[in-house]
């Protein structure tokens, strides 16, 4: 999953919550995600689908006389994917001090050695 499609998976699970459906304009979406780039209302619908085929939403468009909407339905996977990230910068930090503890361990232990054989 892209950088983009993890921005408007994060828009999504913030606007829609629990198992409702909920009716999204695609210039919403642009308009709330253009602090961090542009999209395009074409690219918004490859995102979405991309996001349909990784099962994180269920999305029907809904057309109207003057546009369009997005009828949007978080699946299972959608609804834990703000908990999914928070466990992954978790781990990625335990594993970044553990490595940073062996290193430490790891070059006392090689002084230790230097300062009994020399």
């Amino acid at each position: 999953m892209g950088r983009k499609e993890k921005y408007v998976l994060r828009y999504l699970c913030k606007v829609c919550t629990k198992k409702r459906t909920y009716l999204i304009s695609p210039h919403d979406i642009a308009k709330n995600l253009s602090k961090y780039f542009v999209l395009s209302i074409s690219e918004l619908d490859e995102i979405m689908a991309t996001l349909s085929n990784l099962n994180y939403v269920d999305f029907i468009v809904s057309e109207s006389k003057n546009d369009y909407f997005y009828c949007v339905t978080l699946k299972k996977k959608g609804q834990t994917f703000e908990a999914e990230l928070k466990n992954q910068k978790k781990d990625f930090v335990i594993l970044i001090l553990r490595t940073l503890f062996l290193a430490v361990i790891s070059f006392v232990f090689g002084l230790v050695l230097k300062a009994i054989f020399t």
